[in-house]
């Protein structure tokens, strides 16, 4: 299973156009690309994800009307989670933050992302929402940071990591299948 997890950085309190403008992009883009779309600290009324669902899709026209995250709700790949206390779910799989400033420690590069992905294992790809991106705290229990400029040290705004995350991971997961069919 391979996961966004859209990490809300923002009000905590109340929830603003920019936490519906970020959830009806990031929704045709996990969609397309085979992803779960997971909600992390949205303050939110309810904590049903088809309701949540259908309250986003009924204010926006992004998406096709929310149509693509109504279809991730109905196929239970639409998720709500609080903030982290000790650590994410495990059922999400790995935690992986995602950083432009990665500490040297738990840098990963997004093929050994992908070659995690195609050995079966689920990643949780944690994008923090805002201008400040992700706290110290979920640096601190991911356990790694993947700068999706592979080493460059790029900040990307936000809605430009939420398209290029999934789309590079899952290019390069593809050709890693080539790769291994030419070696037979």
């Amino acid at each position: 299973m391979l996961t966004i997890a859209l990490y809300n950085t923002y009000d905590v309190k109340k929830l603003h156009e920019a936490h519906i403008r970020a959830i009806a992009r990031a929704a045709p883009v996990a969609y397309a690309f085979g992803f779960h779309l997971a909600l992390v600290g949205f303050p939110f009324e309810k904590d049903d994800p088809k309701v949540v669902a259908e309250e986003v899709a009924s204010t926006t026209t992004i998406g096709e009307g929310g149509k693509y995250l109504l279809e991730l709700s109905n196929a239970n790949k639409f998720h709500l989670m609080d903030f982290p206390r000790k650590g994410f779910p495990p059922q999400f799989g790995i935690p992986i933050a995602t950083t432009s400033k990665p500490s040297r420690e738990k840098f990963i590069t997004t093929e050994e992302a992908a070659r995690m992905a195609l050995e079966g294992r689920s990643l949780l790809l944690i994008i923090g929402l805002g201008r400040h991106g992700l706290p110290k705290d979920v640096l601190k229990i991911s356990k790694y940071h993947l700068d999706i400029t592979d080493g460059m040290g790029v900040s990307l705004e936000t809605c430009t990591a939420i398209g290029i995350i999934p789309v590079k991971l899952r290019t390069l997961m593809e050709a890693l299948k080539w790769k291994r069919r030419l070696k037979k």
